[in-house]
């Protein structure tokens, strides 16, 4: 199961494109391991065990850090092995874990549960087509991007009130069988038919170029060219690890915020259908918008698009504090979904802009485990803080403080060159 195999189909397109459509499908189907799906759960364990919010948010946290602590692995087995085997074997480890959770008894198991619903779900599933997508497209990838985030937003969209239906139709039990069914005999099977690893496996270039196009491969004169950067070699530079803190923010900022969305919005009167339709609203905003932002990222500078998501998030955030009604938390969905859209791209594209595509697997790899470390550290401060003050709101104007340092950092974080383009620069 190698990448150097003939394609299933030919289109008479760009193979790419079903690359991307895969991609989209392999971000749609992480959705039971991601918070906003994770999070409709949260109600029904609360009523059927009587833990509190606590309890659960610390299982959530310490399970979503180690699953964190282990995503570079997969990264470099990305590298190792390709993004087609990599998919599969993750997708049928995706499908054990939601049959896992069905069987939920105790704390124990609610944290191994997480674990592996984060590791495999929200961690690597979403790790590898934010992989497979750079090797595919180079000048276009922004677009490309844009078409494989609307497995996201689908996800983020359907599974909240799909997952509402689906609890109060047959409960939280069933459900979970249900999401491992869909994931071993739709997905899995589809990832194993069409994805590929590279162009340059089945006979193709990145972006559909000629062999004309590109016959100095490899040759700073070809259009794809891109320098080939380790991740030991990105971890020396200043501007790897500001743009690890602004992978890390949003995470642990937005996973906080939804995590505890209900309740939030319940201060408000706003029940939990509402609440999940809100979070639906975010995804359908955020999908047309991430059109337009993959065509901006290829004009302009991915980090100046990241540091105005910075400062339009502390907007969308002062607007939550001051919801006070269903219409308001709608408007408030909607510019979550705004900044949603600018956020996805602009965050995805810029690691294979900044170090290339050769060793992204490992690098990307970093930069999920900072995500999913994040995305842990979200929840409890929430909790914490609702059990302190009664209320939501002095947490939220604290997290505020995070997205203004990303946009400082996002803002002076440069493309860097490597020391022997410096001096071939300068020398010429």
């Amino acid at each position: 199961m190698n990448g150097n195999t003939k394609l299933p189909v030919n289109p008479p397109f760009y193979y790419g494109w079903i690359i991307v459509f895969m991609s989209a499908l392999a971000i749609f189907f992480s959705g039971p391991g991601q918070t906003y799906s994770i999070s409709i759960f949260i109600d029904a364990y609360l009523s059927y065990f009587g833990w509190s919010s606590t309890l659960i948010s610390t299982m959530y946290l310490f399970a979503t850090l180690l699953a964190g602590f282990l995503l570079f692995i997969v990264g470099r087995l990305v590298d190792k092995f390709g993004q087609r085997r990599m998919t599969v074997i993750v997708a049928t480890l995706l499908a054990v874990a939601c049959l896992f959770n069905s069987f939920i008894l105790g704390p124990t198991m609610l944290f191994i549960g997480f674990f592996m619903l984060r590791l495999f779900g929200q961690g690597s599933l979403t790790l590898l087509p934010g992989t497979l997508i750079p090797q595919w497209f180079v000048n276009k990838r922004g677009r490309a991007l844009s078409f494989m985030a609307f497995g996201s937003f689908l996800s983020a969209a359907a599974l909240p009130p799909f997952n509402a239906w689906l609890i109060d139709q047959v409960g939280w039990q069933m459900s979970w069988l249900v999401w491992a069914s869909l994931m071993m005999f739709v997905f899995v099977p589809l990832a194993f038919i069409f994805i590929r690893n590279k162009p340059e496996d089945v006979g193709l270039h990145p972006d559909n170029l000629s062999d004309a196009e590109v016959s100095e491969k490899g040759s700073k004169k070809s259009s794809i060219y891109e320098e080939a950067w380790t991740v030991k070699e990105a971890m020396r530079t200043k501007e790897f690890w500001l743009l690890l803190y602004c992978v890390a923010v949003p995470s642990m900022v937005n996973t906080g915020i939804v995590f505890h969305f209900v309740p939030i919005l319940a201060e408000s009167g706003i029940g939990r259908t509402q609440a999940a339709f809100i979070l639906s609203i975010m995804a359908i905003v955020a999908f047309p918008i991430t059109f337009l932002a993959g065509f901006i990222v290829e004009r302009v500078k991915a980090n100046y698009v990241i540091g105005l998501v910075f400062l339009g998030q502390i907007g969308i955030m002062f607007l939550l504090v001051q919801t006070d009604s269903y219409s308001a938390a709608i408007l408030f969905g909607v510019a979550r979904g705004l900044v949603g859209g600018f956020e996805a791209i602009s965050l995805g594209i810029i690691f294979p802009n900044y170090f290339g595509r050769a060793n992204i697997g490992s690098i990307k790899g970093v930069s999920a485990t900072i995500m999913v470390i994040g995305s842990a550290f979200g929840p409890l401060p929430f909790a914490l803080a609702y059990d302190r003050f009664g209320s939501y709101q002095e947490i939220i104007y604290l997290m505020m403080v995070f997205p203004l340092i990303g946009a400082i950092f996002a803002f002076i974080s440069r493309k860097p060159v490597k020391k022997a383009d410096k001096l071939e620069m300068q020398a010429s």
